[in-house]
């Protein structure tokens, strides 16, 4: 069964960092093309970064030297960086298996983390 656990988000003032984790179980993680995407509050799931299992990281255009996704195939674990956090970056954060491509990303994902960020 895939298993996908996110975790560390939480409450962080604007241009705050914060770094979430995401453990996968059920599959080959070393093989497999993990991304982030997120929901923001009364909008639809939005794609923001993908990593492949050659390292290749793809981001979408509002996180750009932002935010950092990395992968630790000894821990089958993807993470995801945010600096210079602003409050439209307040949203449920998901883990997902698949591509730079919303549509293509396998569902079930994770139950998904809590970002807000806020004065």
């Amino acid at each position: 069964e895939v298993q996908l656990v996110e975790s560390g988000g939480g409450l962080v003032q604007p241009g705050g960092s914060l770094g979430l984790s995401c453990a996968a179980s059920g599959f080959i993680f070393s093989s497999s093309v993990m991304s982030w995407a997120r929901q923001a509050p009364g909008k639809g799931l939005e794609w923001v970064s993908s990593i492949y299992s050659d390292g290749s990281t793809y981001y979408a255009n509002s996180m750009k030297g932002r935010f950092t996704i990395s992968r630790d195939n000894a821990k089958n674990t993807v993470y995801l960086q945010m600096n210079s956090l602003k409050p439209e970056d307040t949203a449920v954060y998901y883990c997902a298996i698949g591509p730079p491509n919303i549509a293509l990303l396998r569902r079930p994902m994770g139950q998904g983390t809590q970002v807000t960020v806020s004065s």
